[in-house]
């Protein structure tokens, strides 16, 4: 049998499996305050990775190595404490009015700060337009409601600026967060338009910010032998991420119910159920990565340093985003496995598991 790697992504979602595995109790632990967000701050990421292996444990998988964990380092810029933005008279809310650039520097304490409007245009020309500012300006500028190559551009340009304290990006699209291995020289925001809409002509911020060099985080790996024992018998893998966007300030968390402790908890499902009956033909891996959100760390840690050997596996399901299921499932790589993206296909048609397979 040609042995192939196949990452699938897959988006579906049924309630029935929570009869036999606990799944909607796990989301629920998984996205509750406790966990922070299971990000930077707060030993979020540690209580959830310490949660799915104390899962695999009970279920009955196999460590690698005499270990579930799989220990990592990587930077990473956190925002535990102070988070305050305030425009005239009114507090903006984090998290719906705001967010904090992921990798902005922080603002020590509470700070005035004149606000600069910008016209887009100017930006998008030349940084050199910008002559060196006093310390308290900060720039407003409207990024949204361009074409993505100049949207591009202008994120660009506001990487590029010196000249001012602070920068503020209003935008009428929906707020989306991530995780920056990296720090800005200067605090950053994304603002909504509606927030600005009487273009306040002050800001007052404290963002306390703390950069870790040497973030610890992990992978949560277990296996299932294969009920007869061979010789390099083949591997099917199941993976999802269990890290979210963590805290952004000490009151704002991000729960990540669908992206991705619904993944996580299928994942857990799909373990418990595979261990009741175990294949004779096949060893199953499950993987819970860690720092996907700070650009799939997780993942490549695990390919530079596979605890088996990679040409083993046969195939490989990644369960993410599963509370979007009722569209079907996507083969983000069905062009260069064509044998396997039609056996797929083949098999939907005739269980009608899935509305469709994209």
């Amino acid at each position: 049998m040609r042995l192939a790697l196949s990452f699938l992504f897959c988006c579906f979602f049924y309630l029935g499996y929570a009869q036999s595995y606990p799944y909607k109790e796990t989301i629920a632990t998984l996205c509750s305050p406790t966990y922070a967000g299971r990000g930077y701050v707060d030993g979020g990421r540690v209580l959830a990775a310490n949660f799915i292996a104390a899962e695999f444990e009970k279920i009955g998988l196999q460590p690698f190595k005499n270990k579930y964990h799989q220990t990592f380092t990587l930077p990473v810029q956190t925002f535990p404490g102070a988070c305050l933005f305030a425009v005239g008279s009114d507090t903006l809310k984090p998290g719906i009015d705001y967010l904090v650039h992921p990798g902005s520097a922080g603002v020590a304490r509470p700070s005035n700060f004149q606000l600069v409007y910008c016209n887009a245009s100017t930006l998008y020309r030349s940084v050199n337009a910008f002559k060196p500012c006093p310390k308290d300006r900060m720039l407003v500028v409207q990024t949204s409601g361009f074409g993505g190559d100049t949207n591009k551009v202008l994120q660009a340009r506001l990487q590029e600026l010196q000249q001012f304290a602070a920068t503020v990006e209003l935008t009428s699209n929906k707020l989306t967060w991530s995780v920056s291995q990296q720090v800005k020289p200067y605090p950053a925001f994304q603002v909504l338009t509606t927030a600005f809409a009487s273009k306040p002509q002050s800001a007052v911020i404290h963002l306390e910010s703390t950069f870790i060099p040497n973030f610890i985080s992990s992978n949560v790996i277990g296996y299932l032998p294969a009920a007869q024992k061979a010789k390099k018998k083949p591997y099917l893998v199941v993976t999802a991420h269990y890290d979210h966007l963590g805290k952004m300030g000490k009151d704002t968390y991000f729960p990540g119910a669908n992206d991705n402790a619904s993944g996580v908890g299928m994942l857990l499902y799909m373990a418990q159920q595979l261990s009741l009956k175990r294949d004779p033909n096949f060893n199953y891996v499950f993987i819970a990565f860690g720092a996907e959100e700070a650009g799939l760390v997780g993942s490549h840690y695990f390919v530079e340093h596979p605890l088996f050997e990679l040409k083993q596996i046969r195939f490989l399901l990644n369960t993410d985003i599963m509370g979007s299921g009722e569209e079907g499932i996507t083969v983000v790589n069905a062009t260069l496995f064509k044998t396997e993206f039609d056996r797929l296909q083949e098999l939907n048609t005739e269980g009608a598991y899935l509305t469709q397979i994209k």
